[in-house]
């Protein structure tokens, strides 16, 4: 396929000083191809990270290339390059519709252009100040103070201020027509503190290990809060020192939004994605519980349970208005009044599975082609405030910040640790509790929800680190939730 399009550039691949992906399409010629897609992807990484007081990171990294898709024989071929000359992207496109070719003689399903369909459009992260708004200088030195906040003690032993800036531009064009232009500014930040009394040790960090991520711009490095939220961190941590342990028992387990992400993600986000489902994981990242015939029929939890698939909503860390494939994303109820309905599942997993899917179709960077991935996945909010979960319970746990986990390989049988816990004793939180953790089996678990917080309790946090495929994508998800209260869960303590 070559289209008719001629520039004086096209040597080059530049318009303007710069490189043109339509220039590119235009010249590449592959007679036989159904469908050319390119996506160039542009990432920019500023990584700072102070410990003790000291800077041991001041990275700044780029990345920049081409990922080539071509549709030939029902089958999608792909191969990307990081040269941007005419002579590479011919050379890379070629290797595309070779490795399709190859895979057609072992076809299990053939593909059509109805999944590329053409779209149109563009995307950009919410942000009030700019990358520029906050110097290098500036930012060390807020990190070494925020080091300096955490250490309210002699018993704190380690102090850590990290965070990571990256800017990522995306444009996606094919040869029926799409042109889509994406462009994210996201923000990582994690502050933490150690404290040790002789054999006891206990880290507290900012909700977790960074957890506290959004798309977002340089309002979020605010001085007052962050010093604020690094004492109480601090605090936090030397409390624990001295803290009774966890008690074994089963009772109502109340989880704040920072570890409900780690609930989301590994009991709800995993076992729905498609691929997982369909085996394409199996000898990696796992399988799923879940089965295809158990879409529309399977109450996956309690009837407070609504869970939406959501790249739509404004500022979270996954958000976006088409996947990788040219798909536009819209906001999708994956599990409703408990009834599990859809699956995370891009448009070929769909037509392989005969499911409904999501636009998820999403690649770590240009170097990797798009597969079934987790983007916002999110608990909707209920009616309860805080205060009125917390009232009505006799005794109980309340959890806060992941500390650590473990899931089976099809995300069922699940054991996760948190740094912070209070005792529930008539409808008050009283005694601080370390080395909390709790387990359980996800459909026995979120049958068991039975109080959702409403909106004011909804917070909205992150992981960077989330990985899948061979060879492995790390990408990031975003998961926003309200506090839950649970009943009839074995808690424990001890470091896990």
């Amino acid at each position: 396929m070559k289209l008719d399009v001629k520039t004086d550039s096209a040597l080059d691949l530049k318009s303007d000083g710069q490189f043109d992906l339509k220039i590119a399409l235009s010249h590449i010629d592959l007679p036989q191809a159904e469908w050319i897609g390119l996506r160039e992807v542009k990432e920019i990484n500023t990584t700072r990270y102070v410990r003790d007081r000291i800077p041991q990171s001041n990275g700044r990294s780029l990345s920049h290339g081409v990922m080539i898709e071509v549709l030939v024989d029902g089958q999608f071929g792909y191969a990307s390059t990081n040269h941007l000359d005419l002579a590479n992207i011919q050379l890379t496109a070629q290797r595309a519709y070779q490795q399709a070719k190859t895979a057609a003689r072992w076809a299990i399903h053939r593909f059509t252009i109805n999944q590329r369909p053409k779209a149109v459009g563009q995307y950009f992260s919410p942000f009030l100040k700019p990358t520029d708004a906050i110097a290098p200088k500036e930012l060390n030195e807020l990190l070494i103070e925020i080091c300096d906040t955490l250490k309210v003690s002699d018993k704190i032993v380690k102090t850590s201020a990290y965070a990571v800036i990256t800017e990522i531009e995306t444009q996606f064009i094919s040869s029926n027509g799409s042109d889509i232009y994406q462009k994210f500014l996201v923000v990582a930040t994690d502050y933490a503190a150690t404290a040790q009394d002789g054999a006891i040790i206990q880290r507290r960090g900012d909700n977790g290990q960074l957890a506290r991520c959004n798309q977002i711009g340089m309002e979020v490095f605010d001085r007052s809060a962050i010093l604020q939220r690094a004492k109480v961190v601090g605090e936090q941590a030397v409390e624990l020192l001295s803290a009774a342990e966890c008690p074994t028992e089963t009772t109502s387990l109340v989880l704040a939004p920072d570890q409900m992400l780690l609930q989301i993600h590994e009991s709800i986000g995993h076992p729905l994605e498609i691929d997982r489902i369909l085996g394409d994981e199996r000898n990696y990242a796992g399988g799923s519980f879940v089965k295809l015939e158990d879409f529309g029929k399977m109450q996956y939890g309690s009837s407070l349970m609504n869970v939406t698939f959501d790249p739509t909503r404004a500022g979270e860390f996954a958000s976006y208005a088409f996947d990788d494939a040219g798909i536009p994303a819209t906001k999708e109820y994956l599990i409703k009044e408990g009834k599990l309905l859809r699956g995370l599942g891009s448009s070929e997993s769909q037509v392989r599975s005969g499911l409904q899917g999501v636009a998820n179709a999403r690649a770590t960077s240009w170097n990797r082609p798009a597969i079934d991935r987790m983007a916002n996945i999110n608990l909707e909010a209920g009616e309860h405030s805080f205060e009125s979960i917390i009232a009505d319970i006799e005794h109980g746990v309340y959890m806060e910040s992941n500390r650590s986990w473990s899931i089976d390989d099809y995300r069922n049988k699940f054991q996760f640790g948190c740094e912070y816990a209070k005792l529930i004793e008539n409808g008050k939180l009283t005694k601080t509790l370390r080395n909390p953790n709790y387990r359980g089996v996800t459909n026995q678990f979120w049958s068991s929800l039975a109080r959702v917080g409403s909106q004011p309790t909804v917070e909205a946090y992150g992981s960077p680190f989330c990985g899948k495929g061979e060879p492995n994508q790390v990408i990031r998800v975003g998961h926003a939730s309200p506090v839950c209260l649970f009943e009839n869960i074995e808690v424990f303590g001890g470091a896990d």
